[in-house]
Formats: C-alpha cells, sequence, structure tokens
C-alpha cells in the first residue's frame, strides 16, 4: 500500500523535466506607439499583403510585420498583445490557398473517413458540394481519414490546415 504523503510522489509544479511545447515560430517586442487596444491578430501574406482579422479601428500591422522580418517568412499568423508600453507579437506559419470555386461561408470544417465526407459551413452542416476545391485539396494530400478546416481572409484566399485522422 503507497504512504498517503502525496509529496513523496508529485513532482512540483513546472519541475518535471519535459519540455514546454512550442506555440509560436517567431516572437518579437515592438514599439508601436499611438497603437490603440491591447490586442490585434493579423495574417501576413506572401505577396507582402497583411490581413487584419481583429483589432481596434485603426490599428496599423506594419511596424508588427516589420518585426517579424528575418524570423519567419510569410505567410504566417501573428498575435500582437500591448505588455505596458512595450507590444509582444507571436507569429506561426500557416498554408494560405486559393480555392476555386470559391465557396460560400467564412469558415469550412470538412472531414472524411476515407470513404464519406461531411462539410461544415459556418458551424452548420452542409452539402458536401459546397467545398470541391477544400475536398480536391484534402484528397491530393491525404489518402483515407482527414479533417480539413479553411478561414477565409479575403475573396477567395484561404487559411487552410489539413490533418490526418
Amino acid at each position: 500500500m503507497l504512504p498517503l504523503d502525496p509529496e513523496e510522489h508529485w513532482l512540483e509544479a513546472g519541475i518535471t523535466g519535459l519540455p514546454r511545447q512550442r506555440e509560436w515560430d517567431a516572437v518579437a517586442a515592438v514599439d508601436a506607439p499611438g497603437s490603440e487596444g491591447d490586442e490585434a491578430s493579423f495574417v501576413a501574406l506572401p505577396d507582402g499583403r497583411t490581413v487584419v482579422d481583429e483589432a481596434p479601428g485603426g490599428f496599423d500591422p506594419a511596424p508588427f510585420a516589420a518585426s517579424l522580418e528575418g524570423a519567419l517568412a510569410p505567410p504566417y499568423r501573428a498575435l500582437a498583445r500591448r505588455r505596458t508600453d512595450v507590444w509582444a507579437v507571436g507569429a506561426s506559419s500557416i498554408e494560405v490557398v486559393r480555392l476555386d470555386p470559391e465557396p460560400r461561408g467564412a469558415d469550412l470544417e470538412l472531414t472524411s473517413d476515407g470513404e464519406t465526407a461531411s462539410l461544415r459551413v459556418d458551424d452548420l452542416p452542409s452539402g458536401i458540394d459546397g467545398a470541391v476545391a477544400l475536398r480536391a485539396l484534402a484528397e491530393s494530400r491525404e489518402d483515407g481519414a482527414y479533417a480539413a478546416h479553411a478561414h477565409r481572409l479575403e475573396s477567395d484566399l484561404w487559411e487552410v490546415l489539413i490533418l490526418p485522422l
């Protein structure tokens, strides 16, 4: 029988020897005086443009994207948070594709068990024909079961994540 003293068998928080999972591909500190709000997110596109996802009015992503130059090549998704007078910005690589024909909605969730596929458009069930281009892309990469998520950035430009199941 084990003794009832848990301190003999428990490790202190953070002292497990296991590394913490990396959350960002690149991080930077940004001095952006005049930037409003406390948090903003944007996507940097391969052609150098940025698409603001969520931010207060008048937010300019340029100084934040410039701070990540050389550390991470676009496309990437970035999150900026105000820390006193300086902002912290973290970015992760993403995949951006054009889906043609252009699906309706802003978010697509396509899953397949290898035989049958199902689609949700903006969290509502939809007919599978609503994501012909996404399905073709997913099936060209994955044999069998997969989950694909697409988020519209602008018109026919989508952020895509395709994972095997």
